[in-house]
């Protein structure tokens, strides 16, 4: 019997469902922590967001991939950066199908600069799937979002040191794609912090 999909993490040419283990433990940590991400950033300091844009387009096949649609469906895309402490630590990228973001998905139209938590994680009936994880490079459409928002003078040095995860969460049969990666900047900040064991992942966003 096939496994419904939410059991499956979000692969694509590239991903990876572990982290790598000559990764930093704080990295792999990161990488695969549960929960809600912005719930995480506050045990480091205060978080503020900024939403990037929020546009339609269609599927990049990667993405695509992901959520188990055709390449090219009209999709409603939304990309934020999260700083802590005034510093650009976490850039995110979330996509639905466009039906969905007027359906099962449409507070992700009404969410301003308030965190996509403040959605998934009131309702018992949003299953995430496992995350799968990569350095980021070109071919990802979420790497150029990433590099968007590095200084200029680090773009060329940082782009390629950045690592994403990525995870589907699922409601009423649509997928919602979020991307988020984690700047140079973000491990300068934390790197005096202790990092914490990891629990095991729960499909269940809570």
């Amino acid at each position: 019997m096939m496994k419904p999909a939410a059991h499956h993490p979000p692969l694509a040419t590239g991903w990876l469902t572990d982290a790598p283990p000559i990764l930093p433990p704080a990295l792999r940590h990161w990488l695969f922590r549960p929960g809600a991400l912005t719930a995480g950033l506050r045990q480091v300091g205060q978080v503020r967001l900024r939403v990037l844009a929020e546009y339609a387009d269609g599927a990049p096949l990667d993405e695509a991939r992901a959520m188990g649609i055709a390449p090219g469906t009209p999709v409603w895309i939304r990309e934020v950066l999260m700083s802590v402490n005034g510093v650009d630590s976490v850039p995110a990228r979330s996509l639905t199908p466009l039906g969905a973001s007027h359906g099962a998905w449409q507070g992700m139209r009404r969410l301003l600069t308030r965190p996509l938590a403040d959605m998934l994680y009131h309702d018992s009936t949003v299953i995430r799937s496992p995350f799968a994880c990569r350095r980021l490079a070109s071919p990802v459409p979420f790497h150029a979002t990433a590099r968007s928002v590095l200084p200029v003078e680090q773009r060329d040095r940082d782009a390629a040191r950045i690592w994403a995860r990525r995870s589907v969460f699922w409601r009423q049969g649509q997928p919602l794609l979020v991307a988020e990666c984690f700047l140079p900047n973000f491990w300068e900040l934390i790197a005096a912090q202790p990092v914490p064991p990891l629990v095991p992942h729960q499909r269940t966003p809570r």
